[in-house]
């Protein structure tokens, strides 16, 4: 009798990638395969990819050339937005056999079945029009958290970001099957869920890309509040404008929901703003932020800000600095602008130098740091839940408060997967 073929999975990229991996993951290993880690010899190397910076394209190579001088005999076979976008770059890397676009991600099964190694690399993409249906995933085992995709694509033309070329319109899960969901990961000893997807807060429209119901985000949200089992939720990242007043009452309220938001803000100029093509104005995000410190006090807000966007001056990366400093927030994910083809930010100029860029990177991970010790040292004394990871690291495990705030202690096993009050 053969022995089962391997399979071992690489990720690059966001929570909603990690969702889908661990879906892809687990399809394989019903269709008999033995899942292998990254760094083990396998039969067939799985790389979903992001296309969110340069760096994840470069970092695409670099892993087909690891497999190729560790395990040249291997199966390469490259998905995820990066390979959506361009095709027939990622086919002529020495190495990859397959390449699979958004429609064809989840018949990866189907598509090892008929693949040899030595062949020519093959291509299954379309145009991402024709991109439609939901697929749903989840990540388990991999983490203490739990990611469940609930939403995906984006009608949003942002001038910076290829992820509407990437992964199509819109579109949804219902909020019965979300539900559904979530009550199983429950029963299998999940404590934790983060909702996640690349335009979270247009929840609510169908399959293929149309409002045909009056489900919402906000009714979501409602609806998993009152789902036994699972004890903590999480909002992955939500747009300013679609954080309504109703979504943050709820979570204000709510026994399940963190206070925890990250909500992307991308420039604190107004001006900068309108040639992003966001749709809200800085004004708008302090009221968002005002109404959740008002109503949560030690709610943790995330912000996400890139920096050296095309004719970004210095007085606009000073409207943004002190912006940021002026608003209650915990921390900053800080992106370098990089050129995207396809974009509309390739028309804007002028160009700001990569030198400036990574320079103002540097100044706001400053601040961001220094956000973090601020939101801290205000809980300190406080007792907040922490829910403690597994896995153990120099002797230590780690984990978050309700407000994402980051604990390590020494490790001990029977906290893995536990909720224990900690003084912070």
């Amino acid at each position: 009798m053969d022995s089962p073929r391997s399979v071992a999975f690489h990720t690059l990229g966001c929570k909603l990638n990690f969702s889908e991996t661990s879906t892809l993951s687990r399809q394989l290993e019903s269709e008999g395969f033995l899942k292998k880690e990254f760094d083990e010899e396998a039969d067939v190397y799985v790389i979903n990819t992001c296309s969110v910076t340069d760096n994840a394209d470069k970092e695409c190579r670099q892993l087909v050339r690891r497999i190729q001088r560790k395990a040249p005999q291997s199966l390469v076979v490259i998905t995820g937005c990066y390979a959506q976008l361009k095709p027939k770059e990622i086919a002529g890397i020495p190495g990859v056999d397959l390449v699979l676009g958004a429609a064809e991600k989840f018949n990866l099964a189907g598509h090892l079945r008929e693949l040899t190694k030595g062949d020519s690399a093959r291509i299954s993409s379309c145009d991402i029009d024709a991109v439609s249906g939901f697929h749903s995933s989840w990540s388990v085992n991999d983490r203490t958290r739990t990611f469940l995709k609930v939403q995906d694509g984006c009608d949003y033309t942002c001038s910076f970001c290829t992820i509407p070329m990437a992964r199509g319109k819109s579109r949804s899960d219902t909020v019965q099957n979300v539900v559904r969901q979530a009550t199983e990961l429950g029963r299998n000893g999940v404590k934790e869920i983060v909702l996640t997807g690349v335009n979270l807060g247009d929840f609510g429209k169908g399959p293929d890309g149309a409002r045909t119901s009056e489900e919402s985000f906000y009714e979501l949200v409602c609806a998993l509040e009152n789902v036994e089992g699972v004890e903590r939720y999480r909002i992955s990242s939500i747009e300013p404008n679609l954080l309504s007043p109703e979504i943050i009452s709820v979570v204000a309220q709510s026994r399940r929901f963190m206070p925890h938001f990250h909500i992307p803000l991308q420039s604190g100029s107004n001006e900068v703003l309108g040639l992003m093509r966001r749709r809200y104005k800085r004004e708008l995000y302090a009221e968002r932020v005002a109404l959740v410190k008002s109503l949560m006090p030690h709610c943790a807000i995330g912000v996400d800000v890139i920096v050296g966007f095309p004719s970004e001056s210095d007085a606009h990366f000073r409207e943004t600095f002190d912006f940021l400093h002026s608003l209650d927030v915990s921390y900053l994910h800080v992106f370098t602008y990089s050129e995207r083809a396809g974009t509309r930010a390739l028309d804007i100029h002028p160009v700001v130098p990569v030198t400036v860029r990574h320079e103002r990177n540097k100044t706001l991970r400053n601040l961001s740091y220094l956000k973090m010790q601020h939101f801290t040292e205000q809980h300190r004394g406080q007792v907040r839940p922490v829910l403690f990871e597994g896995h153990e690291k120099a002797g230590l495990m780690e984990g978050y408060t309700d407000n994402y705030i980051r604990i390590q202690t020494p490790h001990r096993a029977e906290w893995a997967n536990q909720i224990i009050d900690w003084t912070v």
